[in-house]
């Protein structure tokens, strides 16, 4: 950061809502003394998400989301618990959610998914090699169903538009930047 991008300084902290989500209201100044409430989504410390690759196919979630109100294809993955390391969580999702054990995880990359307003990372991983495990979520809104399909599939579904999850965006770009898998194609 260079001296001439200006930080906004923090004064207040107030939580307004807390279910499913938490969303505190920071009473925050401004460069220049102008003093605002920002909205900010603090409900998880950070999030994980799992690429799963074997051979030519990739395993992908498939379930429907509320907010957008259609069933589409993700990466299994979910919010991680304070304290557990992400690697921890992205195992534990993706046998929570598909069934399936990944004794090791690659890296791929972190970003923010939605800078704006939440304080939250979320953590991107490759899984190349994965064995039977037990699936098992108690949240009855949790309905996930695993889909195996060649990869040349994804890219084409991507291609197409087809792809609204931005983490299996970022994990097929990120896998394919560090030659872990090929470039997108169609």
């Amino acid at each position: 950061m260079s001296a001439d991008e200006p930080r906004w300084r923090w004064l207040s902290t107030r939580e307004v809502h807390r279910g499913r989500v938490r969303i505190d209201a920071d009473e925050v100044e401004l460069p220049g003394g102008a003093r605002t409430v920002y909205e900010v989504d603090r409900s998880a410390p950070f999030s994980v998400s799992t690429l799963v690759v074997l051979g030519g196919d990739v395993v992908l979630a498939r379930q429907y989301r509320y907010p957008i109100d259609r069933w589409i294809l993700d990466l299994p993955g979910g919010a991680g618990d304070p304290g557990e390391a992400p690697a921890d969580a992205a195992r534990r999702e993706l046998e929570e959610e598909l069934g399936l054990v990944a004794d090791e995880l690659t890296p791929l990359h972190v970003f923010a998914m939605n800078p704006g307003r939440s304080v939250w990372k979320t953590h991107v991983f490759l899984a190349t090699a994965v064995r039977r495990g037990h699936a098992a979520t108690d949240d009855p809104a949790e309905q996930v169903r695993s889909v195996r399909l060649p990869l040349a599939e994804l890219d084409r579904l991507i291609a197409e538009g087809e792809i609204l999850d931005s983490a299996l965006l970022v994990a097929r770009t990120m896998a394919a930047a560090k030659g872990l898998l090929p470039p997108v194609g169609i």
